[in-house]
């Protein structure tokens, strides 16, 4: 094991290591040239020269289509879309092409590509540089959807992705970017894409959540614990597909299940693991599945307080656990 390093850093890594491993591998985005916005692509222009690591015009569209027929013609793609926000643009290219192309041509073309998305708020970022929109993706089957809430897990995941065969959305929230550290194996690994992972076994309550929320979650566990209630934190790390045998199992054993996330609550991810955990182990349970989310509000303020209301908290999540323990 070497020195800690950042969530970014750890991203950064990943990408220095599979650009040296696998020729084919390029990245395109906006304004990575001289390291991005937040210096995830830090180094690699330099090391790898501007035929792999190209800037592109801010066309969303443009970044994933390009992408997508490289990965047709054997390359193997990274695209960078700057803040999840700005990703609607190349949604016609995510649904229409990413997801459907291999099954539109019964496996006559073969798309796979990564694509990386800066998401989440709680950083003063706004109504544009805040939203967390995992959920409108998991609705097409073509693609997987990633979501890390560690470095090794950053490191790990992105590995897996640029060496998958699939087309994967790989989600990193710039709270987490800085604020965690973590030692990191010299050796070469991977996480592997659709595995949930337990942080923290507990007898009384699970809770489902994924991203910045892992740490908010294990924060509220930490507290629960003081209350005599023993809270299991599952870490999702893949949200499409879910793993379903590990929430499953974890409902089964604690027999409450609370979801917590940042999206928006309606329609959210949240809603899509009650059904789950409700049609699957309804039997097993003590009380209803709880979702604990962030508001039904258009847009993340911009004003410190609001942005604070907005996002969830350990004192909002342990709310919602001291209810669902109550039951």
């Amino acid at each position: 094991m070497g020195q800690p390093v950042t969530y970014i850093k750890a991203i950064n890594q990943a990408m220095h290591e599979e650009f040296e491993r696998d020729p084919s591998v390029f990245l395109l985005g906006e304004d990575i040239a001289e390291g991005g916005v937040f210096l995830a692509t830090d180094g690699l222009r330099e090391k790898f020269g501007a035929e792999r690591v190209l800037d592109s015009p801010l066309a969303e569209a443009i970044i994933i289509g390009a992408c997508t027929g490289a990965s047709l013609v054997g390359m193997n793609p990274l695209a960078e879309i700057q803040f999840a926000d700005f990703i609607t643009p190349g949604v016609d290219q995510i649904m229409q092409n990413v997801a459907k192309l291999r099954y539109r041509s019964a496996g006559g073309f073969q798309p796979h590509l990564t694509i990386r998305v800066c998401c989440g708020g709680g950083v003063g970022g706004g109504l544009y540089h805040s939203q967390e929109n995992a959920a409108w993706f998991m609705h097409e089957p073509g693609l997987k959807i990633v979501y890390p809430s560690t470095p090794y897990d950053a490191k790990g995941l992105l590995k897996a992705c640029l060496r998958g065969k699939d087309c994967y959305l790989y989600f990193e929230h710039k709270k987490l970017y800085r604020s965690i550290k973590e030692e990191l194996p010299e050796e070469d690994y991977i996480v592997p894409v659709g595995k949930a992972k337990v942080r923290r076994e507990g007898r009384d309550l699970t809770i489902l959540t994924y991203g910045y929320m892992v740490q908010i979650s294990l924060a509220a566990a930490e507290r629960m614990e003081k209350q005599g209630v023993s809270c299991e934190v599952v870490d999702l790390r893949t949200l499409l597909p879910l793993d379903k045998e590990a929430i499953l199992a974890s409902a089964r054993k604690t027999s409450r299940v609370a979801v917590v996330h940042e999206d928006k609550r309606t329609m959210g991810i949240g809603a899509e693991l009650a059904a789950l955990v409700q049609e699957e182990a309804f039997e097993d349970l003590d009380a209803p599945v709880l979702r604990i989310t962030g508001p039904d509000i258009p847009i993340m303020p911009f004003s410190p307080p609001l942005e604070d209301y907005f996002m969830l908290n350990p004192d909002k999540v342990v709310q919602g656990l001291e209810k669902l323990a109550a039951y």
